[in-house]
């Protein structure tokens, strides 16, 4: 991809990259990650960056200078993030660390502490719940990154109506008003079966979000927008965070630290299922939004930068 000039190619490339590892990860059984990928990585990542191809076209620019400097610090980052791998355990040896403690704790105390049958769950939400806090809060930062950007002359945007790139596809259209509803009922299902399978908040958010943004593109951003409020929609994402953020301040009132679930209610295991699904919900209502936010956001601005009604 490094050598192509052709960024479409380059996008096609990286989703069949992300599609592939998500292949990987359902021969190595890790079921979860594989849904997360190809939702997130072959998806809407793909969606995104083909949003902004149609901004910013579809070859790059000659360059007007070397980038010697640049590709002196890449490599030069690359050598020292590969001597650091020296230091790592050999892939898969049975005497690392994470193989004599962590994960026998997770896999063997898992179902007493947390009891929920999916592992990952427990350990995404509940054994790591600062990691997956933070990660969270990143989504939002992309979300006020975007903004920030492209928002700045709302108003030369508000004034135009983009026809649907699809509104000719009367087929399409019809099909796709079809799938939507199963589409979102679905992501509720991972929403609120995390704890029993391959789900959860991550998964549903971006499930949720395809329903949205494949909308916009059978019947235009404009109708899109204005059908699900994009102003109450930016409310909502900041709102998943605060709702997640709540139950590790909620812990602490009631005498636990930050996010320990078992301080939520007098019954540990009740405490963990209750944070556990809270928090879920907070992370799936931040996903779902910050992918539409970012996907409407660079589409309504498709077309504007020359002055164009797309």
């Amino acid at each position: 991809m490094a050598f192509t000039k052709d960024l479409f190619a380059s996008v096609m490339l990286m989703g069949v990259y992300s599609l592939l590892s998500a292949s990987f990860f359902v021969l190595m059984d890790a079921v979860d990650v594989a849904f997360t990928e190809a939702a997130v990585g072959a998806g809407i990542s793909t969606i995104l960056m083909l949003t902004v191809l149609a901004m910013a076209g579809r070859f790059e620019n000659r360059a007007l200078h070397h980038p010697r400097i640049a590709l002196f610090v890449v490599i030069g980052t690359g050598i020292m993030l590969v001597f650091g791998t020296f230091d790592m355990p050999a892939f898969g040896d049975v005497n690392a660390p994470v193989q004599t403690h962590v994960a026998p704790h997770y896999i063997q105390q898992s179902g007493a502490e947390i009891d929920i049958p999916n592992i990952v769950t427990s350990v995404l939400a509940s054994y790591r719940g600062f990691d997956t806090f933070g990660e969270v809060v990143v989504v939002f930062t992309a979300v006020i990154g975007v903004l920030a950007l492209l928002e700045m002359k709302s108003e030369e945007v508000q004034n135009s109506v983009a026809p649907a790139p699809m509104y000719q596809h009367k087929i399409l259209r019809i099909v796709g008003k079809i799938l939507i509803p199963p589409i979102m009922l679905f992501a509720l299902y991972v929403q609120f079966h995390g704890e029993y399978g391959p789900g959860g908040g991550f998964q549903a958010g971006v499930i949720f979000s395809a329903a949205i943004i494949l909308h916009a593109i059978l019947f235009g951003v404009e109708t899109t927008a204005k059908a699900i409020s994009l102003p109450f929609v930016k409310v909502l994402a900041a709102l998943g965070v605060l709702i997640y953020g709540s139950v590790g301040i909620v812990a602490m009132l009631n005498g636990g630290r930050f996010l320990e679930y078992n301080a939520l209610v007098e019954n540990d295991i009740t405490g963990q299922h209750v944070g556990i699904i809270v928090i879920e919900l907070g992370v799936g209502i931040t996903v779902a939004t910050a992918m539409m936010v970012i996907f409407l956001t660079f589409a309504r601005r498709v077309g504007k930068t020359n002055g164009e009604n797309a």
